[in-house]
């Protein structure tokens, strides 16, 4: 693995309370592999025997309705781990993980997990922790669609892709406005509309990619209420 894959590996709240050494022990050589946009990553109901680190790309974690739909649970991307829990209680996985661009992957065995927990049981204690920090994430998503509009959503969703808190921003949208529109609780042509409300913030958008006229008078109108929005 080169040097940088393993400075995104240690980025992973896991991999850092594990430290380098049982890291390096636990990946060996093992290398990433390449996903195309599309392609299915592990399906809901395989076996749950690993779990997974994104290198690079975007990965959706998503289950499938009865009626066909999906359901988005989750967005990963660069040094952040998934599936770590359902692999560490075996059976099988209950999503299916699918890259929503082109990605590398780590695919790391679950019996190199297990070993490592033996050798450093307080690393049981870490994965509890990496449940616990997915699980405030679905939580803040559920409170986000309760309290703000949709066009505060998708502010909120723009402002996660900007480094900067004022001045103009160019970004590229990571995935494909659908699936951004899924993750946030809207139909495609409700975010449509919500994002097109958004000019009047001074964000515009040309294909997949969206600038933003003034960072920090678009966090002004992510932090307004609700009913201010209205």
């Amino acid at each position: 693995m080169a040097a940088d894959d393993m400075t995104i590996v240690m980025r992973a709240p896991l991999f850092q309370a594990m430290g380098p050494e049982i890291t390096r022990s636990m990946i060996q050589n093992r290398a990433c592999r390449l996903y195309e946009r599309g392609e299915r990553i592990f399906q809901q109901g395989d076996p749950a025997d690993s779990f997974f680190l994104t290198v690079e790309g975007w990965v959706k974690l998503y289950r499938q309705r009865e009626d066909g739909d999906e359901v988005v649970v989750a967005i990963f991307t660069a040094g952040e781990t998934f599936a770590e829990v359902a692999m560490f209680m075996g059976g099988r996985f209950p999503a299916t993980a699918e890259a929503v661009s082109p990605a590398r992957i780590l695919r790391i065995d679950g019996a190199a997990l297990r070993r490592a927990v033996l050798q450093k049981p307080q690393l049981a204690f870490d994965m509890l922790a990496a449940a616990s920090l997915h699980l405030k994430r679905l939580v803040q998503q559920i409170e986000q669609l309760k309290a703000q509009s949709a066009p505060q959503r998708i502010a909120d969703f723009l402002l996660d892709q900007v480094p900067a808190e004022a001045g103009p921003a160019t970004i590229a949208l990571p995935y494909e406005k659908a699936l951004i529109a899924n993750r946030l609780g809207m139909q495609p042509e409700s975010f449509s509309r919500a994002l097109a409300r958004l000019r009047d913030v001074g964000v515009t958008v040309d294909r997949d990619h969206v600038r933003i006229r003034d960072v920090a008078k678009l966090i002004e109108f992510s932090a307004r209420s609700n009913e201010d929005d209205r």
